[in-house]
């Protein structure tokens, strides 16, 4: 009797995770101009909340490998709403940015919507809005 109601419970709490992970969009990342393979590219989907914020982590993070200068990868199941997306070479393996001493990054990166400003990458411009359907984006070095 206990296994007959531990399978039903099981087959139940099964089905419950399988119908959650089919809410979400899935989000396609691809970059086609890394200047090598050296190291891999790392993205991070952040909302605003965890956006160029140290001390809270990225909602979701990728690793990608990088050949002929391309990657492409995928977040699943994305719930509605507003995101950015932030990468960077790391051609040193070292799973950081590098900066200069002036402050200036040593490492080719890119966020969302491709906007490249002198400063500090501001939410509002990296922004975009999953709705409805699954997303294909491309972001520039």
């Amino acid at each position: 009797m206990k296994t007959i109601i531990l399978t039903i419970i099981l087959a139940i709490c099964n089905f419950i995770s399988q119908a959650q992970q089919q809410n979400g969009i899935d989000l396609t990342v691809t970059i086609n101009n890394v200047k090598n393979d050296n190291g891999f590219v790392i993205l991070g989907l952040h909302n605003q909340q965890t956006f160029m914020n140290k001390s809270i982590d990225a909602l979701d993070k990728k690793q990608a490998t990088i050949n002929e200068g391309k990657i492409s990868v995928t977040f699943k199941n994305v719930i509605p709403g507003d995101y950015a997306i932030m990468a960077i070479h790391d051609e040193n393996d070292n799973n950081q940015m590098d900066f200069q001493t002036n402050g200036m990054p040593k490492e080719a990166y890119g966020m969302s919507n491709n906007e490249m400003s002198f400063g500090p990458p501001l939410f509002s411009d990296a922004k975009f809005t999953v709705a409805d359907k699954n997303l294909d984006l491309e972001i520039r070095f």
